[in-house]
């Protein structure tokens, strides 16, 4: 459980720390903005868990997992979450704007746990199921108070629903990877961050017309100091997440995940003084606890003082 929870803590700072980055120059000034953020976040998130797994000696360990069908399995998912899930989410923050983006996006969880049951045979009893709905539900209510749009629809709409089954599906083909015993949640996760970030930059940077783009960025100390920040916890955010849908599953992984769409208003509110309206702390309050019930299988441990490992 406190896998799950740390995710989605961390993912909030990561969205925050990130937010500040793109007001900074070269970002608020620059169309590619969004695709060269994500590019060198992933980029860097691959370079800190190459330091990581080094130093532990387990470089060798993350060799032998690519040559397995679990290990390619892993790099599948990370084009659909990487590269595929995310560049459509971009996509459609750029044609209609964050809130009805998050709207859409959000509903990756609910593909994941149908395919979590479908696939991978994973049970969530029918309280469980609405307790997502209603997180779910929160997280949609929150997001319609920055709902635009600026561009096209069609292509903002296709967008988001590519980061649904990129995000739904990743998931999934994780779980599925990780039950070899050659493919621990820890070299998944440098498979696919790997992979995500050599694609980023080798195919879909240069594709965008992002390079000059992505030149300025490095040169600029301030932003790229924020986008290491951001990454370093989306790093971390990532090896609870990984950790989680090894111990708990694909479904009651991901329900705890997006519990990082409450965590980034408190951080917003630390790091950059917005101050939530009282709406939005109530919602904040039903997402958190709508998504602890979702991946929490038996309600009656919530009332004890045990330690939870599951």
């Amino acid at each position: 459980m406190r896998y799950g929870i740390g995710s989605g803590a961390l993912w909030g700072l990561d969205t925050v720390i990130l937010a500040i980055a793109l007001a900074l120059n070269p970002f608020a000034t620059d169309a590619h903005a969004s695709l060269v953020s994500a590019a060198l976040h992933d980029a860097i998130c691959a370079l800190i868990l190459l330091i990581f797994m080094a130093m532990r000696g387990r470089l060798k360990d993350t060799w032998r997992a690519v040559h397995t069908r679990s290990g390619r399995a892993v790099m599948v998912a990370a084009l659909l979450g990487g590269p595929i899930g995310m560049s459509g989410y971009l996509l459609a923050i750029d044609q209609i704007g964050a809130g009805y983006t998050a709207i859409i996006s959000t509903f990756y969880p609910a593909l994941g746990t149908a395919l979590a049951v479908l696939v991978l045979k994973e049970r969530m009893r029918p309280r469980q199921v609405i307790a997502l709905a209603v997180a779910i539900g929160a997280i949609i209510a929150t997001s319609y108070t920055s709902t635009s749009v600026s561009g096209s629809a069609l292509w903002g709409v296709l967008g988001a629903l590519a980061a649904v089954v990129g995000w739904g599906c990743e998931a999934v083909i994780l779980a599925w990877g990780m039950r070899d015993d050659a493919v621990d949640n820890e070299t998944a996760l440098q498979i696919r961050e790997t992979t995500s970030g050599l694609t980023y930059l080798v195919l879909v940077v240069p594709l965008g017309g992002a390079l000059s783009s992505t030149g300025q960025a490095l040169t600029s100390p301030g932003a790229m100091g924020l986008v290491a920040l951001a990454a370093a916890a989306g790093t971390a955010s990532y090896l609870f997440y990984y950790k989680a849908i090894d111990l708990l599953g694909a479904a009651r992984a991901m329900a705890l995940n997006i519990s990082y769409s409450a965590w980034a208003v408190l951080f917003a509110f630390l790091l950059q003084s917005i101050v939530p309206a009282p709406i939005q702390i109530v919602l904040c309050v039903v997402i958190l606890v709508g998504t602890v019930l979702a991946a929490t299988e038996n309600w009656r441990e919530l009332t004890s003082f045990k330690r939870q490992s599951r």
